[in-house]
């Protein structure tokens, strides 16, 4: 767990990066103190020239006068001089705010996919939140709050040890450091409460998220109160550190109050001898109790401030310990933009686990030549998906090596690799935007005529322009809006516009029906025609014209070939193929197929 001052030293680079603003707020701040701290110096003056000769009734006009200017300068110097340092400074904490934000995003998105199947949404941006709001409270309450009750604190008591009696400034200086001592003391003893809410806040925010996204699941078996109930217990673990959170806050504020009002009595206590003795004037009297008024309300939130200071550092450590996640998949330091010239791939002996204990893939061998297809088939669990998550490299392989054109994937930077790949998963999540917006992804800031060609050319232009808002149409929340079918083609019109040298179908088709399958595999084989393409699939029809065909069965390659060859051979290729036949012809005597979800995992 990071410590406050790695926070801090975390912060301060970024509020450095304009130095000259930093400094001049700065020297803004201490002119708006001393003149606030001028302000009972000059009171007292008047005080005391009230006190005239009636053979001199002029001076009562003449020199107040000049004092009630001098007080009114320094009052609105005080104010001038508060609101140029708020001018000057604003664009360092907002800068600060938004490169942090920007970087914590940015790095979020070079954490490699494991890291991203194990977070927790819900709680992971409610850090994000918390944390960006704390950096710009840190930056007010510790530059604008404690440094100015710092420098006002200091020049006051330095002009009661010049001007008066030792004592005055003994007992300031004594309270303060009570003060500040039990601030600290209390503070910190009162920190865990804050950061177990925050972990309690976070937790329940998660499943709220986590519930809303998987609404139509509730709904489906209706586990409305389930999911009410399992929200309130978060909530109720909240109130609860809320509520002993709120009581230390209580028992903080007497301790602080309690110091305050016995340091204010005693110096009004030996100011009030000081006049009755005569060692001190009336004016001397306002001026002491003006300084302790004036310390009092800076004082009195001193301790809030340390409160919030100490939040904020909370929440910005949560913030910053994502910057601290290592990326597991980062480019090398000799990293080279990959240079496709035919699109070939090579898996060579590759062996793959995602758990040390859980092996996936076995010297799994093999090579799609350029502008060729080759279409790997097997089991749900059998390791086809993992094959185009290493070739996108998200995970790096464990033995063996993977090659497009020759070159290492692991020795080219993976913007150059995953720019050279396009793939339509079968799940397809689209934003929560229009329809135009997920087309145009593939390719962003491409114009509205090759959005609507790669929108035709996935058989899905005539569907966007039926919809009232046509290609303004918004998809909602992960594509909810749209059907399985249209959605896929969505999916599909991003990767033709893309246009990228090598393709990868995980499915491509699994959502449409037999009538809209058809039209958009021609278009697929159309579209794959001299470019390396890597088919995964479930139904074998879709396949049977690839160059290559790849069976696997538990990480293994159990055979390879192509439709025709494997049919001879009569092995588990054959053995899928007679029973998927089968299958369709029992569903087409019975009923006709309308979707198309025959699979191998029914059939096999």
């Amino acid at each position: 767990m990071r410590d406050d001052w790695a926070t801090i030293k975390t912060l301060l680079p970024y509020l450095w990066t304009y130095k000259w603003r930093v400094l001049l707020a700065l020297l803004f701040l201490v002119g708006a103190k001393a003149a606030q701290v001028g302000v009972p110096v000059v009171l007292k003056e008047l005080v005391d020239r009230m006190t005239f000769s009636p053979s001199h009734p002029q001076a009562l006009f003449v020199l107040p006068m000049g004092i009630l200017v001098a007080y009114g300068i320094l009052r609105v110097c005080t104010t001038l001089f508060t609101e140029l340092r708020e001018f000057v400074f604003a664009k360092v904490t907002q800068r600060a705010v938004r490169t942090i934000a920007l970087k914590v995003f940015r790095h979020l998105h070079a954490l490699s996919l494991r890291f991203h199947l194990n977070r927790q949404t819900g709680g992971m941006t409610r850090d994000i939140e918390r944390g960006t709001r704390g950096i710009a409270s840190l930056v007010q309450y510790s530059l604008f709050s404690i440094l100015p009750t710092v420098v006002e604190i200091s020049l006051v008591i330095g002009y009661m040890v010049l001007h008066y009696d030792p004592w005055f400034s003994a007992i300031t200086f004594a309270a303060l450091l009570l003060y500040i001592g039990f601030t600290v003391l209390v503070t910190e003893w009162r920190t865990h409460f804050r950061r177990t809410m925050n972990d309690l806040d976070s937790k329940a925010n998660t499943k709220a998220i986590d519930s809303l996204i998987n609404y139509e699941t509730v709904k489906y078996f209706g586990n409305e109160d389930y999911e009410a109930r399992r929200y309130d217990q978060g909530l109720q673990q909240y109130e609860s550190a809320a509520v002993r959170s709120q009581t230390s806050l209580s028992i903080l504020n007497t301790g602080q109050s309690m110091i305050i009002a016995i340091a204010v009595t005693l110096i009004l206590w030996r100011a009030t001898l000081g006049v009755m003795n005569g060692t001190m004037t009336l004016g001397d009297l306002v001026l002491v109790n003006a300084f302790m008024i004036q310390l009092y309300v800076p004082l009195n939130f001193l301790g809030v401030i340390y409160r919030e200071i100490k939040q904020s550092l909370t929440d910005m450590e949560r913030l910053f310990s994502l910057l601290d996640k290592e990326r597991e998949i980062a480019d090398a330091s000799h990293a080279k933009p990959l240079i496709a010239t035919g699109g070939e791939v090579r898996f060579s002996r590759v062996d793959f686990c995602y758990e040390s204990n859980r092996q996936i893939l076995f010297d799994v061998d093999f090579v799609i030549s350029a502008g060729t297809t080759t279409a790997v088939v097997g089991h749900s669990g059998s390791g086809k998906s993992t094959l185009s998550r290493l070739l996108f490299r998200f995970y790096d392989v464990n033995n063996g090596g993977i090659t497009i054109d020759g070159q290492d994937v692991r020795n080219i930077t993976q913007n150059s690799l995953r720019q050279a790949i396009g793939i339509v998963p079968q799940d397809t999540v689209l934003f929560n935007d229009t329809i135009e917006y997920n087309i145009a992804y593939g390719k962003p800031g491409a114009s509205k005529e090759e959005i609507i060609a790669a929108a035709r050319a996935a058989a899905i232009h005539d569907f966007i322009v039926s919809l009232p808002d046509g290609y303004n149409t918004m998809v909602g929340e992960r594509g909810l809006k749209l059907s399985g079918g249209e959605k896929q083609r969505v999916a599909i019109a991003r990767t033709l516009l893309k246009n990228p040298a090598i393709l990868i179908f995980d499915e491509a088709t699994s959502a449409l029906d037999s009538k809209s399958e058809q039209a958009i595999q021609a278009q697929l084989k159309e579209i794959a025609k001299n470019k390396t393409t890597l088919v995964i699939a479930h139904r074998l029809s879709t396949i049977a014209d690839a160059a290559q065909i790849l069976v696997l069965d538990h990480g293994k390659i159990i055979e390879r070939g192509a439709h025709g060859q494997l049919l001879a051979a009569g092995g588990a290729y054959a053995q899928m193929w007679e029973r998927q036949q089968a299958r369709q012809q029992q569903e087409s005597f019975a009923s006709p197929s309308t979707d198309g979800t025959d699979s191998i995992e029914a059939l096999a």
